[in-house]
């Protein structure tokens, strides 16, 4: 891997550079990225007849308010929920596939004063909104793009494209590096961007901090602002909590029938708030993690529905386990924690060795 100063370097000199999500070799993705401003035809070729993915324009919430671009899905669920509608420039381009004509469309929508009349929808750039924190908040491709532009002094969006084996499948660990060498490309892991960032910055701080008494006795509770949104996330620990020594963790996102009614989904495990508590109590030692994410109508209905066995998508993740990982591993750092008995589902957590964290194992509910 190359150092995070390696690729901001080759960024900032409009060279193409690899990220992948961290050091392992399984369950690692990676995507080709160029900064957004030094995109051209040439980079929008390679990574279609090179990389194979999606050709993707990350760009802040800011500038997609700036151009007018909504989601594309409403209360979308995944890891790709932050879609918004595809793109195409409104002048200079003639079908919109050609390598030329979607550099031209990336150039119109970074232009320092884009307006929405510079863009036409649908098109052949699909634009991906990143969130507000960068990869300290969400530790994926999507931030990782626009952070290492912000970082090589530029405009805070890049270009950037999945990287798939001749199979068509997607690439790990060993396929990444193999591309990177056969390409001359910098390779890069997000773990080391964010371990690179957390040095100097954090996007959440302390606020309260005290003993509060529990239906399952006394627990510390630290308040913490999110400097970037600024809701207030709680986190209860017991035990003394040291990075060596592996930690029961729990990091929640308030659900009403789960948490309030104890509902009950069958043949699906599920940790509630009381659930978590109670085996921390029981544990001595542990840390839950409260994000202050507001319930949508949506989200509600689809609980009930999931409750009445009247879903399919009972086993789909929720946006917010992949929005709030970089939010509840901050918290987990600043409180100490270091190895994981993760209390939920046995999923992929991109990059958090870049917190200084490591899940040891996956803890369900009864164990």
């Amino acid at each position: 891997m190359n150092t995070v100063d390696e690729l901001i370097s080759e960024i900032r000199q409009g060279r193409m550079v690899v990220l992948v999500d961290d050091d392992a070799d399984s369950n690692n993705e990676g995507v080709v990225m160029v900064a957004a401003e030094h995109c051209d035809a040439g980079h929008v070729n390679f990574m279609a007849r090179q990389a194979r993915g999606l050709v993707c324009l990350t760009l802040t919430e800011e500038r997609c308010r700036q151009l007018n671009l909504p989601l594309m899905v409403d209360e979308g669920l995944g890891e790709k929920a932050h879609f918004t509608l595809s793109i195409e420039a409104a002048e200079g381009i003639d079908t919109g596939i050609s390598a030329a004509d979607r550099a031209r469309t990336v150039q119109a929508a970074v232009a320092p004063f884009a307006r929405p009349q510079d863009i036409v929808q649908p098109g052949h750039i699909f634009p991906l909104a990143a969130m507000p924190g960068g990869v300290l908040t969400r530790a994926g491709h999507t931030e990782a793009g626009s952070d290492y532009a912000r970082l090589a002094g530029l405009l805070p969006a890049a270009v950037i494209t999945d990287i798939l084996t001749p199979a068509g499948m997607l690439a790990d660990g060993a396929a990444l590096r193999e591309f990177a060498d056969k390409h001359q490309l910098k390779i890069g892991s997000i773990a080391d961007l964010i371990h690179f960032r957390m040095v100097n910055e954090r996007t959440i701080r302390r606020v309260r901090e005290g003993t509060i008494n529990t239906a399952y006795g006394e627990f510390r509770l630290t308040a913490y602002r999110d400097q970037t949104a600024g809701a207030v996330h709680l986190a209860l620990s017991r035990g003394k909590i040291v990075p060596e020594q592996p930690t029961l963790v729990r990091v929640h996102v308030q659900s009403a029938l789960r948490d309030l009614v104890t509902s009950r989904i069958p043949e699906q495990a599920s940790w509630n708030m009381a659930g978590c508590l109670q085996a921390v109590a029981e544990n001595g030692r542990g840390v839950i993690v409260l994000l202050a994410r507001c319930e949508s109508p949506e989200q509600l209905l689809a609980s009930i529905d999931m409750a009445l066995g009247e879903a399919g998508q009972g086993g789909a993740m929720s946006p917010d386990s992949y929005t709030t990982v970089g939010l509840g591993s901050q918290i987990l750092k600043d409180l100490g924690v270091g190895k994981i008995h993760l209390m939920g589902a046995p999923i992929k957590y991109n990059a958090i060795s870049g917190f200084g964290l490591e899940v040891l194992d996956f803890v369900q509910p009864g164990q």
